[in-house]
């Protein structure tokens, strides 16, 4: 579970544990990370996904590993597009996309011992094509240039991905809008944490040889790209 530490990363870790999983939880702050397995039941991993090496270290330290969650994710806030910077997508990209290449590569030698390998990326609905020009849903209701595109980019590479690693079940999926420190505790439209965590647990966390590969998908069902 990178990115377990706190939000949706550590409620899908508690449920995942509850459900009679080994859980990792990988993190960049160590005291934080540590007190959070030591709470939940998991075992710790520190890392950074925006360091090679670091996430390289960690991956080290397995010797097995059947499902691979990438929950790591930044936010810089309701920044306006006149406002947007090529800085504001440099440190949004590090973490939201290349730190999802960094652990897919870094992780991948061991994942592949699994007989039902499976990575799930946490993406958005904000970086849904589809979903940001439909004007029913409330994503179209922000102009997001740097976080929407980081998580458009997501759904590329989980696309990619499952072509490319044909015997690896990988996925993306949408949280929605959920009660945590990026988005706030309350408010319309705000999901409990277990909520935002059923695409991650229920969904796909735990299918089988021929769940399915190259999805987007939140609670509901699927989603549009």
């Amino acid at each position: 579970m990178i990115g377990g530490a706190r939000g949706l990363g550590r409620e899908a870790a508690r449920r995942l544990v509850a459900a009679g999983h080994t859980v990792y939880i990988g993190a960049r702050d160590v005291t934080r990370g540590r007190e959070a397995a030591d709470q939940l039941g998991a075992k710790f991993l520190q890392l950074d996904v925006t360091d090679d090496e670091s996430v390289a270290a960690a991956a080290g330290r397995l010797t097995e590993l059947d499902v691979l969650v990438n929950c790591a994710g930044a936010f810089e806030g309701m920044l306006e597009p006149e406002d947007a910077t090529a800085g504001h997508m440099r440190e949004s990209f590090d973490v939201n996309v290349s730190g999802v290449v960094r652990t897919i590569h870094a992780f991948l030698p061991v994942l592949r011992g699994s007989g039902v390998p499976v990575i799930v990326n946490v993406s958005s609905g904000l970086g849904s094509f589809g979903t940001v020009n439909n004007p029913e849903r409330h994503e179209s209701r922000f102009p997001l240039p740097v976080y929407a595109s980081s998580k458009a980019a997501v759904g590329m590479l989980t696309v990619q991905y499952a072509k490319g690693l044909p015997g690896i079940r990988v996925n993306a999926v949408d949280p929605g809008c959920t009660g945590t420190e990026m988005h706030g505790t309350s408010g319309d439209g705000i999901q409990t944490a277990e909520e935002g965590t059923d695409a991650i647990v229920r969904r796909l966390a735990s299918i089988g040889a021929n769940g399915p590969a190259g999805t987007f998908s939140d609670r509901h069902g699927e989603l549009p790209w």
